[in-house]
């Protein structure tokens, strides 16, 4: 079983940012939308990656650990490719997708393989929870995004720079082994690696 990781964050809350925590030679980076890095350095990455790409690859991982960048687009370009069909048929196919690949990184990849799915969020507007960013209503009746994640971290910017949470406080959806990781930690993707390793032995 491999290790899925959500990370959660508005645009500029340094989610891509802590891609650069972990060396180039040891992560490969699925970039959905965007080509390029906001740092510099020789990372591997397979620009405007498609559910097609991403598996193939998750058939024989050739790392231990992978990016997705932003993880929210494969369900935002797919629903703008079908956006002319009618009916409620392509929500249901666009649930499936993320979530028949999120069951991969579950189920197909060996233990030791993280792969760090960086999500934008939204504020749900009956709660006022933070929460995963999806593409309709039906996907969040049929598809608890974050239910299918051990590991839900929230970036966060403020006066101190940028961080993640690691448990929510009632009104995000971030949660984390007990004893995993401090309420705060640095948005480093290093720093995650290292303590998810040491608490689960991989």
């Amino acid at each position: 079983m491999g290790v899925p990781v959500l990370i959660i964050g508005k645009s500029g809350s340094g989610k891509s940012r802590s891609i650069c925590g972990l060396k180039p030679e040891e992560v490969g980076i699925f970039s959905v939308e965007k080509g390029r890095l906001p740092f510099k350095g020789s990372y591997k990455v397979c620009k405007r990656a498609t559910y097609r790409e991403i598996n193939s690859i998750f058939k024989d991982p050739k790392l231990k650990r992978y990016v997705i960048d932003d993880s929210q687009f494969l369900m935002v370009n797919a629903l703008f490719d079908r956006a002319k069909e009618v009916g409620y048929q392509k929500y249901t196919d666009l649930a499936c997708d993320f979530r028949n690949l999120v069951h991969n990184v579950n189920y197909l990849l060996p233990d030791d393989v993280i792969v760090y799915f960086l999500h934008h969020t939204e504020t749900d507007p009956n709660t006022g929870e933070v929460k995963a960013k999806t593409v309709g209503k039906m996907i969040d009746q049929y598809l608890t995004l974050e239910g299918c994640f051990d590991i839900v971290l929230l970036a966060e910017a403020d006066s101190e720079g940028h961080h993640f949470i690691t448990q929510s406080d009632g009104t995000t959806t971030a949660k984390s082994p007990e004893g995993m990781f401090p309420l705060k930690i640095p948005n480093d993707l290093g720093v995650v690696d290292s303590a998810i390793r040491e608490f689960w032995g991989l």
